[in-house]
C-alpha cells in the first residue's frame, strides 16, 4: 500500500514535533522541579531561621508555658508564608508550636532533627511527617550562651510543590499544542505546494515518469538537447551524444560552449519555433527543429531535436539504384524486342542467312560479356550491380568495359550489399554524367582482391575534374552539375569507405580515375580514433 505525498509530510512533521515537545518538557519539567524545590527549600530555611532569631521566641522558651506565645506567632508566619506547617520544638524535640494544636507537646517525627539540634546547622531536608512528605527548613533556636535549646521547622507538602510544576507544566503544554496545530496546518499547506509544482503527482509516480522518459530518451534514434531560459544544457538522450560526437558531462553547461554557432538561443528569445532545417555539423547533414518550451505564456526553454539524413539518402540512393536496375531492364527488354522484330522481319522476307547471322552475332556479344563476368568476378552483387549498369551504359549509348585483368572473388561480409552499391553505383553512374557532353563515351570497370586489400577502379575519358577543385569532391553538398540534391552521392562514398576502413584516390591522366582500396579484413580498430 502507497502511502501519499500529503500523508508522509504530515505524518513527518507531527511525529517530530511529539518527540521534540515530549523531550523539550521532560526537560523542562525536571528542571522547573528542581528549581522550585530550591526557592521552596530556601523560603522554608529563611522562615525558619527568621522565626529562630525572634527574640520573643527566644524568651519564650524561658516562661513556664512556652506555647502560649510562640504558637500565635507561628500560625502568623505559616500564614504570612504560605507554607504547610511552621513547628517549634525544644531540645527534645517536643512542640511547642503546630497547626494542629492538639499535637502540641508531642514529639516531632520525620527523624531529620539532630542536625540542627546537636551540630546547630541550619539545612534543608526532605522527610515524611504526620502531614505528609515535605520539604522543610531547619534552624536551630540559641540562647544567649548559643547553646541550642530548640529548633524551628518550616515545611511545604511536596503535593503542593508537584502541583506547582504541574500548573506550568499545563501552561506550557497550551502553548505546545498551539505548535503542534501550526506545525500540521504548515505542513498540510507544504504538501499542497509541493504537490502543485509536481503537477498532483506522487514521488512513486514521478519515479515512474522519469524512469520511463529515460526509456523513451534511449530508444529515441533522433538526438534530442534541451536548454532553460538562461541557455544551459538540461537534458541530451544518448543519440544526440553519438552524432555529435560529444564525451562527458554535457548538463548544466552552457549550449554554446558545445554548439558555438547554435540557433536554439534565438529561438529562445524570439519564441518562434524553427522546423526541418538543414544543418551541416561534423561534415554531416542533420535536419533540426526547434520548439520553445512555454509555461504560463513565459519562455522558459528550447528544444532541438535532430536527425542524420545520412542514413536515409543512403537509403534513397538504395532506392534510386534499383529503380535505375529496373529501368535498365526494361530498356533492354525493350532493345530485345526490337531485335525480336528485326529477326521475324528477316525470316518473313526469307533472308535466312543473314538472320541466322544476326542472332551468331548478338549470342557472341552476350555470351563474351557474360562469361568475362562470371569467369573474373564470383560475387553476385557485384555482378547484378554492373549487369544493371551495363544495360545503363547501352541506354546512354555509353561503352560500359570490364576490364579483363579483372579478378574478384565472393566479397568478406563485413562488405555488405548496401556498401557495395553506395560505393560501385555512385562512382560508376559519376563517370557516365562525366560523358554526357563527350562523343566517344567509355567507361572501364577494374576491381581484383590480389593481396590484403579489394581494389576498384572506373575510369572514363572525360575531361576530368580541374585540379583546384579535386579536393572538394568529396564534401558534401558539392558538384559542378546545376541542380538540387547533388554534391552527395561521392560524400557518400567516401563516408562509407573510411567507415570499412579503405581508402580513395582520384587522377586525371587521360579522364578521371576512382581507385577504392578496402581491406579485406574490415576496418582496422588500431586506427579508429573513438
Amino acid at each position: 500500500m502507497r502511502v501519499s505525498l500529503q500523508t508522509k509530510i504530515i505524518g513527518l512533521v507531527l511525529f517530530l514535533l511529539i518527540f521534540v515537545i515530549s523531550i523539550l518538557s521532560g526537560v523542562f519539567a525536571y528542571i522547573e522541579k528542581e528549581e522550585v524545590e530550591e526557592q521552596i527549600g530556601q523560603l522554608a530555611l529563611q522562615t525558619a531561621s527568621t522565626v529562630s532569631f525572634m527574640p520573643s521566641v527566644k524568651e519564650a522558651f524561658e516562661s513556664e508555658n512556652p506555647s502560649a506565645t510562640i504558637q500565635p506567632i507561628a500560625l502568623r508566619v505559616q500564614e504570612e508564608t504560605g507554607a504547610e506547617f511552621v513547628v517549634v520544638g525544644n531540645s527534645e524535640s517536643v512542640r511547642y508550636a503546630h497547626p494542629d494544636e492538639w499535637k502540641i507537646g508531642e514529639k516531632m517525627v520525620g527523624g531529620d532533627n539532630d542536625r540542627a539540634l546537636v551540630d546547630g546547622e541550619y539545612y534543608i531536608s526532605q522527610a515524611e511527617g504526620t502531614l505528609g512528605p515535605s520539604l522543610r527548613g531547619k534552624a536551630p533556636v540559641l540562647n544567649d550562651d548559643e547553646d541550642v535549646i530548640g529548633l524551628v521547622s518550616v515545611g511545604f507538602l511536596m503535593e503542593d510543590i508537584r502541583l506547582r510544576v504541574w500548573d506550568k507544566l499545563r501552561t506550557i503544554g497550551g502553548v505546545a499544542f498551539i505548535v503542534l496545530i501550526l506545525g500540521v496546518a504548515g505542513s498540510y499547506l507544504l504538501a499542497r505546494s509541493i504537490r502543485k509544482d509536481t503537477l498532483g503527482l506522487e514521488p512513486y509516480e514521478i519515479t515512474a515518469f522519469y524512469q520511463n522518459r529515460e526509456a523513451i530518451l534511449s530508444s529515441i534514434r533522433e538526438g534530442i538537447i534541451a536548454i532553460d531560459d538562461m541557455g544551459r544544457v538540461t537534458l541530451t538522450n544518448h543519440s544526440a551524444l553519438e552524432m555529435l560526437h560529444l564525451t562527458g558531462g554535457t548538463v548544466g553547461r552552457n549550449i554554446k560552449d558545445i554548439f558555438p554557432h547554435t540557433k536554439m538561443l534565438e529561438v529562445l528569445k524570439s519564441g518562434k519555433p524553427s522546423t526541418n532545417e538543414e544543418m551541416l555539423l561534423n561534415d554531416k547533414l542533420f535536419i533540426v527543429t526547434r520548439t520553445p518550451i512555454v509555461a504560463e505564456g513565459k519562455v522558459t526553454g528550447v528544444v532541438s531535436s535532430f536527425k542524420d539524413t545520412t542514413e536515409v539518402r543512403e537509403m534513397v540512393q538504395t532506392l534510386s539504384e534499383v529503380k535505375r536496375y529496373s529501368e535498365g531492364l526494361r530498356a533492354q527488354t525493350h532493345e530485345h524486342a526490337n531485335q525480336m522484330y528485326l529477326l521475324l522481319g528477316l525470316l518473313q522476307l526469307g533472308r535466312y542467312d543473314e538472320a541466322a547471322a544476326f542472332i551468331e552475332e548478338e549470342y557472341e556479344t552476350t555470351q563474351q560479356q557474360q562469361r568475362l563476368m562470371v569467369d573474373h568476378i564470383k560475387d553476385e552483387t557485384v555482378q547484378a550491380i554492373l549487369t544493371g549498369k551495363m544495360s545503363r551504359a547501352s541506354e546512354l549509348k555509353v561503352e560500359f568495359v570490364l576490364d579483363e585483368a579483372t579478378d574478384l572473388d565472393v566479397l568478406p561480409p563485413s562488405i555488405n550489399r548496401t556498401d557495395l552499391v553506395t560505393i560501385l553505383g555512385n562512382c560508376i553512374d559519376n563517370a557516365f554524367e562525366a560523358l554526357e557532353e563527350q562523343e566517344e563515351k567509355r567507361v572501364s570497370f577494374f576491381a581484383t582482391d590480389v593481396g590484403d586489400s579489394i581494389v576498384f577502379e572506373i575510369s572514363d575519358n572525360g575531361p576530368g575534374i580541374p585540379d583546384e577543385l579535386v579536393q572538394y569532391v568529396f564534401t558534401r553538398g558539392f558538384s559542378t552539375k546545376a541542380g538540387e540534391m547533388r554534391g552527395y552521392g561521392l560524400a557518400n562514398v567516401k563516408e562509407v569507405v573510411e567507415r570499412l576502413g579503405g581508402t580513395m584516390e582520384i587522377s586525371n591522366e587521360e579522364g578521371t580515375v576512382f581507385s577504392i582500396f578496402l581491406p579485406k579484413g574490415g576496418r582496422n580498430d588500431e586506427g579508429d580514433d573513438q
